[in-house]
């Protein structure tokens, strides 16, 4: 009979041998999928997300601050998920190859922790017309393909990555930038998740609807052609006045009855703090609102952003000191027994 610490010798020299270490077999994370309107991990037990969003990748890298520590600091704070939000202007600049070292960097931290991984396609406008919001956001058709194409390939056998935000704020800006019907937007979205799913990904397809991914009505009568997906809502404050509850069930939450929804971008600011801008100008009544709407529904959310230049920020400063918003949500993500 073999003693308990040979084996493990064995297992260590095994793994050495095989290129892959003890920590990173011992770090895999189980496969997530959907099962009815519930993600589930691969023992079928249900688990519900609640994590930061962090800022694009890019410029984390280019400020130094894209290391483990600001992985470590959002597992503080109680994040089972993080959003990686990958802007089409710093993929073009960063260039394919090294803008996937700074992807696998964050997948292997968030590993390491415990956390999955959302990438997101961070665009927002209108890809039927290939006309956007901000110069950061351009982009066309193929680019966005061949995103989806290289993150699916590449991250074909990676648990962690357990999401795939296809495209991150549809918009036609009231028609300033053209026009696109929810159908031709369900076809872009089934074709990319052929894309997905044809090389080789396990990930989860996440689908936005319109008015900058808040609108998910269409769903209720053409859904997305494709089994195994979410959608996504970005229910920030100012999108429907008081009280929220029956708007926002008539507007995205009916589709928790059905598929799992995820509220990848939620957060809030006051009026009188750094980058405070309509959409997101409210206070904590807006964080306990849905933060509770969330919970009773079994809705998942992460929060923007984890960054203290972009808004609505969550932390001021790189000693991580919350903001009012991060306070709040802070307090929130740590009351989870992830």
């Amino acid at each position: 009979m073999i003693k308990s610490s040979v084996k493990t010798a064995l297992l260590c020299l095994l793994l050495l041998v095989s290129g892959v270490s003890l920590a990173q077999k011992a770090s895999k994370l189980s496969l997530v999928s959907v099962k009815g309107n519930q993600f589930v991990t691969e023992d079928g037990k249900v688990i519900v997300f609640r994590g930061l969003d962090t800022s694009d990748p890019d410029k984390l890298h280019r400020e130094g601050r894209w290391n483990k520590a600001y992985f470590e600091a959002m597992k503080s704070w109680g994040a089972n998920l993080v959003r990686f939000p990958v802007h089409p202007d710093a993929w073009r600049r960063q260039g394919k190859d090294n803008y996937m070292k700074l992807l696998d960097q964050g997948v292997q931290w968030a590993n390491e922790l415990g956390m999955y991984v959302n990438i997101d396609w961070h665009s927002i406008g209108n890809l039927c017309s290939e006309m956007y919001q901000s110069e950061g956001y351009e982009t066309t058709r193929k680019e966005t393909f061949e995103f989806w194409r290289t993150m699916s390939s590449h991250y074909k056998d990676n648990t962690t990555v357990a999401f795939f935000e296809l495209f991150n704020e549809p918009t036609v800006m009231g028609g300033q930038i053209g026009t696109c019907s929810w159908e031709d937007w369900k076809k872009l979205n089934e074709e990319m998740i052929t894309i997905v799913r044809a090389n080789g990904s396990k990930a989860i397809p996440l689908v936005a609807g319109f008015n900058w991914a808040y609108d998910l009505t269409p769903i209720a009568t053409a859904p997305i052609n494709a089994e195994g997906i979410a959608y996504v809502s970005h229910p920030y404050p100012m999108k429907r006045e008081k009280p929220w509850e029956p708007k926002w069930t008539a507007d995205w939450g009916f589709a928790a009855k059905k598929y799992p929804i995820m509220l990848s971008e939620i957060g809030f600011c006051g009026p009188d703090e750094k980058g405070a801008h309509v959409p997101v100008i409210s206070d904590e009544s807006y964080g306990e609102a849905i933060t509770k709407y969330a919970d009773d529904n079994g809705i998942s959310y992460s929060v923007w952003v984890f960054d203290p230049q972009w808004s609505p920020m969550l932390i001021s400063d790189w000693n991580f000191t919350p903001t009012r918003q991060g306070r709040f949500f802070k307090k929130a993500l740590q009351k989870y027994k992830h």
